[in-house]
């Protein structure tokens, strides 16, 4: 692909092309000896060529890229069960209680993430990624782009932090499974490597090549990051993760060992990544309302778990409708696991307080990061509040949230100012990142407002739940 979009072609100022170079040089049996080395390497070009351009006749209309191709066999990918799944979970899970367009699937992303990552493994090889890669390992990367979220749980991330197995561990699985290992080896790729690209915990053997996809999938400037905050902002409508996707892959050059270095010129475009990405977790992903919905499912969630009512991997394979419908089912045994009922249908708990969270206040509220303890801190709070308030408040009717902590990924090599990202000219340095961290994760407490009980009326909720910590 060439930096106005186009296909990618063979590179012809490489050399392969010419068979005498400096021609006062080199002599008639030195070009005859190099000849098969130099056509080898054309013939390898080229069937890397073939591996993203061949029989790409299969479209795709996305509302956000336009028309995305893909080949017969990678269509046959996105029509089986498992994939069929991603188009019954929402993207962004509760986010439409507060921005009603948000209803776009994680089907559709993981389609996103496949066209730019095709165009991106495009760039790479005009500037010299060919060295390195194969047309098997081209292929596998374009699956697993395809299949990075096969394995994603329902609505959004709500059971993220419970004692579950990763979602990519959960993809790696998907895509070495039947159906889908014979659909990905069709298409000429290998599932091992496909699957090994999305689970970094499989053994890579050291094989270079797939730890260069590895960094590829997952970095600063990945395909899945630029796809969901354009996604996400278009759908949402807010303006603030647009990203320009052309100029940013104009400034790309591959590094075997880093996946992707920048140039000066594309420093701004991190910056806006950044930037984006701290304002849609302010803005739409940590918005109080989605915080609300999102720890009621995880109370519920981890209430069941523990108590044996719901077992790990009932919560495998699910989609939004069928998380839904097991919490409705097992709530006859569990009256907590209610709250999946009350998200369904917009009936969310109120915020009643908010904290800025501190990770290093071991006196205050960071005793409430631990998940595994926070039960017993709505306990003591709700039992507080009912000698406050004269009315009898349940742990059950309480949510103490803290936001898990969130990655600002910072780690690229500045080419011409031969230096990290975070000691270039670049604004954005660690410290401003830390302060993105520390601005974002609010602690904040959530009340059953639906009770009718009088807890808005005590001023001194905060201090109250700085008495119960450890």
């Amino acid at each position: 692909m060439s930096e106005t979009g186009g296909p990618f072609y063979p590179r012809p100022d490489n050399g392969l092309c010419n068979s005498v170079q400096n021609s006062g040089e080199l002599t008639l049996h030195t070009t005859l000896q190099n000849l098969p080395i130099k056509c080898t390497l054309l013939n390898m070009q080229m069937s890397l060529y073939e591996a993203l351009n061949r029989a790409f006749t299969s479209p795709v209309r996305d509302s956000l890229w336009g028309h995305v191709y893909l080949t017969p066999e990678l269509e046959a990918i996105t029509k089986s069960a498992p994939f069929m799944r991603l188009y019954r979970i929402f993207q962004l899970g509760p986010v439409y209680c507060v921005y009603p367009g948000a209803t776009h699937t994680r089907a559709a992303h993981s389609i996103g993430v496949f066209h730019l990552a095709r165009r991106l493994i495009q760039a790479l090889i005009e500037r010299g990624a060919d060295e390195w890669l194969t047309p098997a390992g081209i292929r596998s990367f374009l699956a697993a782009s395809l299949l990075h979220d096969a394995g994603h749980f329902p609505y959004a991330h709500s059971l993220k932090e419970l004692p579950l197995d990763d979602h990519e561990k959960l993809t790696g699985g998907v895509i070495l499974s039947s159906p889908m290992k014979d659909l990905i080896a069709q298409t000429g790729a290998d599932p091992y490597f496909a699957a090994a690209i999305v689970d970094a915990l499989l053994p890579a053997d050291e094989n270079e090549e797939l730890i260069f996809y590895r960094k590829l999938l997952s970095g600063c400037l990945d395909p899945d990051k630029l796809d969901y905050l354009n996604r996400d902002a278009r759908y949402a409508g807010v303006p603030y993760g647009a990203q320009d996707v052309d100029f940013i892959f104009s400034r790309l050059y591959p590094s075997k060992e880093r996946g992707v270095d920048i140039d000066s010129k594309g420093i701004p475009s991190v910056e806006s990544v950044l930037f984006s990405k701290y304002l849609m977790y302010k803005a739409v992903y940590w918005h109080r309302s989605v915080r609300s919905a999102t720890s009621m499912i995880k109370k519920a969630l981890i209430a069941a778990l523990e108590k044996h009512v719901i077992v790990e991997e009932e919560l495998y394979g699910l989609d939004d409708q069928g998380l839904f419908a097991l919490m409705a089912e097992r709530s006859r045994l569990l009256p907590i696991l209610s709250l999946g009922e009350k998200v369904k249908n917009g009936c969310l708990y109120e915020t009643i307080a908010e904290i800025p969270f501190d990770e290093h206040d071991h006196q205050g509220c960071a005793d409430y990061a631990d998940i595994t303890k926070r039960a017993m801190y709505e306990e003591r709070l709700a039992e507080a509040l009912s000698k406050a308030t004269g009315d009898s408040i349940t742990a059950d009717e309480i949510i103490i949230d803290v936001p898990e902590p969130v990655s600002f990924e910072m780690g690229l090599h500045v080419t011409d100012e031969h230096r990290s990202f975070s000691q270039s000219s670049a604004l954005v340095n660690e410290e401003i990142i830390c302060s993105f961290k520390k601005n974002l994760r609010v602690q904040r407490i959530f009340f059953d407002q639906a009770s009718g009980k009088g807890i808005k009326r005590i001023e001194k909720i905060i201090d109250i739940l700085y008495t119960f910590t450890l």
